[in-house]
C-alpha cells in the first residue's frame, strides 16, 4: 500500500487595501458646514441692517436696530441777546443718521389762549417772533459761539416756523442743536419745538463684534 503525498498550494497572502491619500475629517467639514451657514447668516443680517427696502426696516424695527432719539421736545424760551443750545453725539458704527423735526417761535410779549390760526398768521407777519436755527459740529459751534461765520449740518434762517431735516457725516461726532436770539433787541422768544435724530442705517456693535470673530476664527 503505498501512501502518495500531496502539497496544498500555499495561498498567496491577499492584496493589502488602499488606503485613500486623504481622508475626510470630520471635524474639518463640519467647520466648513457651520462657517458657510454663519456666512449666510451675516450676509442677511448685514442686508437686513443697512438695506432700505421694506421688509429690511420692518427687520430693523423688530430687533432695536432702528430707533429714534429725542433731542429736544418740550418748549423753552431764549431771552434777546442769547440762544440755547443742545448737545448730542452719534456713535461709532453710524451710518445715513438724520436730524429731523419741527420748530415754531413766538415772542413772549403775543401770547395769547386765542384762536391758533390767528396765533400763527400774527407770528408769520411779527419779526419779533423770529429765531435762527442750526446744527453744528462741535469745533463749528465753538467758532459760531466766538461770533464768527461757521459751516453748518442745518441753518434755518431767521424764520417763524420751519422744519429741520439734515443728514451727518458717517461717523461718531458730537453736535449741537442752537436755537438762536442774538439778533433781537429786546424781545424773548417762546420756542415750541420737536427734533429727533433718526437712525435710518446703523450697525450694532454687537454685529461688527460677530463679523469680526468669524473672521479671525478662519484665520483672515
Amino acid at each position: 500500500m503505498s501512501l502518495s503525498a500531496k502539497t496544498a498550494p500555499i495561498p498567496k497572502p491577499a492584496a493589502p487595501e488602499q488606503v485613500p491619500s486623504q481622508v475626510p475629517r470630520p471635524k474639518r467639514r463640519l467647520r466648513l458646514v457651520l462657517g458657510l451657514a454663519l456666512a449666510l447668516f451675516l450676509v442677511a443680517t448685514l442686508w437686513a441692517a443697512t438695506s432700505d427696502s421694506p421688509y429690511a426696516q420692518g427687520v430693523q424695527d423688530l430687533v432695536g436696530w432702528k430707533h429714534d432719539q429725542a433731542v429736544v421736545q418740550t418748549p423753552f424760551s431764549v431771552s434777546a441777546h442769547n440762544f440755547r443750545y443742545y448737545k448730542f453725539s452719534l456713535p461709532p458704527g453710524s451710518t445715513n443718521v438724520a436730524i429731523v423735526g419741527q420748530f415754531s417761535a413766538s415772542s413772549d410779549g403775543n401770547k395769547s389762549g386765542g384762536d391758533r390760526k390767528a396765533d400763527k398768521d400774527n407770528a408769520d407777519k411779527d419779526p419779533d417772533s423770529n429765531i435762527e436755527v442750526y446744527v453744528l459740529s462741535e469745533p463749528a459751534f465753538v467758532v459760531w459761539q466766538n461770533g464768527y461765520a461757521a459751516s453748518s449740518v442745518y441753518e434755518s434762517g431767521r424764520v417763524s416756523q420751519g422744519t429741520v431735516e439734515a443728514e451727518f457725516p458717517t461717523g461718531a461726532g458730537i453736535y449741537y442743536l442752537v436755537f438762536s436770539n442774538k439778533f433781537a433787541p429786546k424781545a424773548a422768544k417762546s420756542v415750541n419745538a420737536t427734533v429727533l435724530l433718526r437712525y435710518k442705517r446703523w450697525v450694532p456693535e454687537s454685529l461688527r463684534q460677530t463679523v469680526d470673530r468669524f473672521w479671525n476664527w478662519f484665520g483672515l
